[in-house]
């Protein structure tokens, strides 16, 4: 009985994530002219996929299994469940058939509904599978795959994302290893300063250096110095200094 409820409470819950969260992300393709409402990363890794649905869809298979091991090991969901895994399997239902972007991924009409089925699927299969996996296995879980999944988020995906910096020219290049190494230092993951940077740079690839990339362009920088300055990482600077020269003085 437990499971039936545990089962139905998931669907509805797992519809309405998607429904928002599908409709979000599809019109953050339409920002300025209409409000989005998703992460800036989750239209960036959108559109790195470029519209083919085999890539949405395993894109988001690498982060499932992390979201499914956290939720097996400590009882709760990542941000990936809604940010990176419903969106992208979401698009990658609809383009199926149709590959017109327009007519699927930017439509958020479609997404919502899309995006509402693949999220009861998957918030009604981690929830049910956690619930039954007995406390031995979590344990496992908790040992074995968190690490795994860990190592594909820290290491692997950054260097995909960096890879395809380089792929996409030489201002993304550029872009996207100066932000990719700040935001390795700072907060601890590539990731978002690569995509960060793969913007900018095919943005003036395609439309140079206007007003909207010069704005942009400054506040990645302030989105970076602040960044910096709440985790508290220009003292860790300085401080990992000291402590070099009081190790030469010695």
């Amino acid at each position: 009985m437990e499971i039936l409820i545990i089962a139905f409470k998931s669907i509805i819950i797992g519809g309405l994530c998607g429904f928002g969260v599908g409709a979000g992300a599809a019109r953050m393709f339409h920002a300025p002219t209409y409000q989005g409402m998703g992460a800036f990363r989750t239209l960036g890794e959108l559109n790195s996929c470029e519209g083919d649905p085999a890539a949405h869809f395993s894109f988001g298979l690498g982060f499932f299994f992390n979201a499914w091991a956290s939720s097996v090991a400590a009882g709760s969901f990542t941000q990936d469940v809604d940010h990176r895994i419903i969106p992208n399997w979401g698009g990658a239902l609809l383009m199926i058939k149709n590959r017109n972007l327009a007519e699927t991924l930017h439509d958020p009409k479609k997404m919502a509904f899309a995006c509402a089925f693949i999220g009861m699927i998957v918030v009604l299969f981690l929830n049910t599978t956690t619930s039954v996996i007995p406390d031995s296995l979590k344990i496992t879980a908790t040992k074995v795959l968190v690490p795994a999944a860990n190592l594909l988020v820290a290491t692997v995906m950054p260097v995909i994302f960096w890879l395809a910096a380089l792929d996409a020219g030489r201002r993304s290049g550029f872009w996207g290893t100066l932000f990719g190494g700040l935001a390795q230092l700072i907060m601890g993951n590539a990731v978002p300063g690569l995509v960060l940077g793969i913007l900018i740079g095919k943005g003036v690839d395609d439309s140079g250096w206007n007003r909207v990339m010069k704005i942009m362009l400054v506040a990645v920088i302030i989105l970076f110095v602040m960044s910096g300055y709440f985790r508290g990482f220009d003292m860790k600077m300085i401080n990992s200094f000291r402590d070099g020269l009081s190790y030469w003085f010695k």
